[in-house]
């Protein structure tokens, strides 16, 4: 064979291999976008929190970790300075002390007030029943006066008495109903602008004196309440003056230092969270069969330990994830779907690995 053939044949077998090559990658599916559609991969995040002091400002004054540090939930972080908030709560706390002063004053002149007066309608109500009884005293008096006085009235017609009986008979008569009258006279200035008889109103202004002094001491107790209100506030001001760990994690970076003045809500840390999560892009024939809160299947690409997570956001991907006319089998576009997928957490298992996941195991699902 000369080496004109030769060249010849092997051209040909060697075009006729990277013939049935193809035809083989198309027809069992292991083309670069098949491939790219069975085995999805994302790179495990741990989720970032910025740390602020919450609504209140001030100079940094204690500094409690350090970058890179391990931190447990609940754990200080960052003190800031609380002398004026201490000046403000002890401020409060005196005006509450003066107004509760004043409140149990006012409550004593209350209760005295009460007193006095619930005494002087005693009093009131015992001379004008012994008024009263003057009154009774000096009618029946009269009566016997005018009984007297027509008796010898008819003796002295009859002869049987004198004039001068008669004229002094008159005269007690005239003593009676005077007397009578004065009596009646003080009677009705005891009883001067009674209610009814019932009360006085002296006795009624000093009840409604001492009803007006707890009118008094009811707005105290509103302004005290108030007042321990803004209290509280102070007292929760200064507790976020104490920057605490939310959860567990690392501290990745300390933006402000000891010595600095701090704005209200401006991060001064950045937390990494123990909460890992990776995100993978399917098809639509394959998120349509995924829900959140499905548990999902992957692994570790560097020692293949199994990784258990949970769909917790399925949304549209952005268009550069999307399948396109890249085939030669001319198949149509398909949508890309954001899948992320947080894991539980076990040894080994680290923010920065790469995890796998079946394609196929997804679409069975």
């Amino acid at each position: 064979m000369s080496p004109q053939e030769k060249a010849k044949k092997v051209g040909i077998i060697f075009i006729a291999l990277l013939i049935i090559g193809g035809l083989v990658l198309t027809y069992t599916g292991n083309d670069a976008v098949v491939m790219g559609r069975e085995k999805k991969e994302g790179i495990l995040t741990a989720e970032q929190v910025k740390l602020s002091f919450d609504s209140v400002k001030g100079r940094l004054i204690k500094e409690n970790v350090k970058e890179g540090e391990y931190v447990q939930k609940g754990e200080i972080l960052m003190e800031l300075d609380p002398t004026d908030t201490d000046l403000s709560i002890e401020k409060m706390k005196a005006e509450i002390a003066a107004l509760d002063a004043q409140i149990k004053s006012m409550e004593t002149s209350k209760n005295i007030s009460h007193f006095h007066a619930d005494t002087t309608e005693v009093q009131s109500k015992r001379q004008i029943e012994q008024q009263q009884a003057a009154v009774d005293s000096a009618k029946a008096t009269l009566k016997n006066r005018e009984t007297d006085y027509a008796r010898k009235n008819e003796l002295f017609a009859s002869g049987a008495v004198s004039l001068s009986v008669v004229d002094d008979a008159t005269m007690a008569l005239d003593v009676a109903r005077a007397n009578l009258a004065q009596q009646e006279e003080a009677l009705s200035r005891l009883l001067a602008g009674a209610n009814n008889g019932e009360m006085l109103p002296t006795i009624v202004e000093e009840h409604l004196r001492a009803d007006n002094i707890a009118n008094d001491i009811a707005a105290l107790q509103s302004q005290k309440k108030q007042k321990e209100v803004a209290l509280k506030e102070l007292e929760v001001a200064k507790s976020r003056l104490t920057l605490r760990a939310p959860e567990d994690g690392k501290i990745l970076s300390i933006l402000q230092k000891e010595g600095e003045m701090i704005a209200p809500n401006t991060p001064v840390i950045i937390l990494e969270s123990d909460r890992l999560y990776y995100d993978i892009y399917v098809g639509e024939d394959i998120a349509g069969n995924l829900k959140e809160g499905d548990r999902i299947r992957g692994h570790a690409i560097n020692n293949n330990k199994e990784v258990i997570g949970t769909v917790r956001l399925m949304t549209k991907a952005p268009g550069f994830a999307d399948l396109r006319q890249t085939r030669e089998k001319g198949q149509s576009d398909l949508s890309s779907f954001q899948i992320r997928i947080y894991v539980d957490r076990q040894e080994g298992i680290m923010a920065g690995l790469t995890i796998g996941v079946d394609a196929n195991g997804l679409n069975q699902k």
